[in-house]
């Protein structure tokens, strides 16, 4: 018996996402993941492990709610926002039949996700200069085969660092009022003058997902956040799995977002951004780097004059980054995460021997 053929047809042909800890690395540093150097302390109680949890947990959702500006029903707490992309996919798209635009390149798990769904997917194209606006977009959705019921948008953009224009934004959202437009802004806290949560009391159209795993530096605990109307938030409600929010993972989320769980967010982002000019100045003075992308999160995408042996002699030396080599228009880029001073000090002293050999 062949296993294989008796997965759906979709899941046979799926490529999945390669994830910074699916791919892997052997090595003691890892700037590969866009990762907070250092996590805090945190308690939980485990006298109430022996229940279910909350499928909601309610102080969470109020804690994000006060913390975006938001009413609670406009807040769907999710495993990652990772969770949030598919829950948009499965509860709009039908399958087989409907499908949603993206803008490579762009991070991966929008369209793992709709491939996942058996949702199509369709292309916006972006300018030279990588940047991306709403002309592009809405001839994607025009010229695409199939119904687009929604546009996934990263802001800050992975891994290109860069933000999509609110101006823009708001064209699209008014040319497309049957269109949920998802704004992706997992870095925003790194440019959090640039969020764009304020539309969503004016726009039901307006997904935005959120995340606490860079800027909170909780990776490890998969909590994200999908802010939206509140009915679009009620049918997401429909779709979600009954307990996808253990007690551990809201006990650890609510300290964070307590008052002074954000007052340790803000000081985190502040020392990343002051590391990340620091080590933006430092790359440019190397002969091996032929261009540093803008960048408004918690990494540096780097053009190198050749990319995979940089990546690859880097990587011998115990230090992981992430290469792009293979995505569109990216040859030769490495996307560094922002760690600590003494990781960056460690990856700079490499790169000035490798440039010097």
């Amino acid at each position: 018996m062949d296993i294989k053929k008796l997965a759906a047809k979709h899941v046979q042909e799926l490529v999945p996402y390669q994830s910074a800890r699916r791919i892997g690395g052997h090595g003691h540093t890892f700037l590969n993941a866009n990762e907070s150097p250092k996590s805090e302390l945190y308690f939980f109680n485990s006298t109430t492990l022996n229940r279910y949890p909350d499928c909601q947990p309610q102080e969470v959702v109020t804690a994000y709610a006060d913390y975006t500006d938001l009413r609670p029903e406009n807040v769907l707490v999710t495993r990652g926002s990772d969770e949030g992309i598919g829950l948009i996919v499965r509860t709009f798209c039908e399958k087989g039949q409907d499908g949603i635009v993206i803008a490579p390149p762009t991070y991966g798990m929008y369209e793992i996700a709709a491939q996942t769904n058996d949702a199509k997917v369709a292309y916006a194209v972006r300018h030279d200069d990588f940047t991306l606006d709403a002309k592009a977009i809405l001839d994607a959705v025009e010229k695409a085969p199939f119904k687009v019921k929604a546009v996934f948008i990263d802001s800050p953009a992975n891994p290109l660092g860069i933000i999509f224009n609110k101006d823009e934004l708001l064209k699209l959202l008014d040319a497309l009022p049957e269109t949920f437009i998802v704004m992706d802004e997992a870095y925003i806290e790194f440019s959090a003058q640039n969020t764009v949560v304020d539309l969503i009391k004016e726009h039901k159209n307006l997904i935005v997902l959120r995340t606490l795993s860079k800027a909170f530096a909780l990776a490890g605990i998969r909590c994200g956040f999908t802010l939206a109307d509140k009915e679009v938030i009620a049918l997401l409600t429909k779709v979600i799995d009954p307990y996808p929010i253990p007690d551990p993972v809201a006990q650890v989320a609510k300290q964070a977002l307590a008052s002074g769980g954000k007052d340790l967010m803000r000081i985190r982002v502040s020392m990343a951004l002051k590391r990340r000019d620091i080590l933006e100045s430092a790359l440019l003075s190397l002969p091996i780097v032929s261009k540093i992308f803008p960048s408004e999160a918690n990494f540096l995408l780097v053009k190198f004059k050749n990319g995979p042996e940089i990546f690859n002699a880097v990587a011998q030396k115990g230090i992981i980054l992430r290469s792009f080599e293979t995505k569109p228009g990216l040859k030769d880029c490495i996307r560094i995460s922002i760690g600590s001073d003494e990781e960056l000090d460690e990856l700079m002293r490499v790169l000035s021997t490798l440039a010097a050999v």
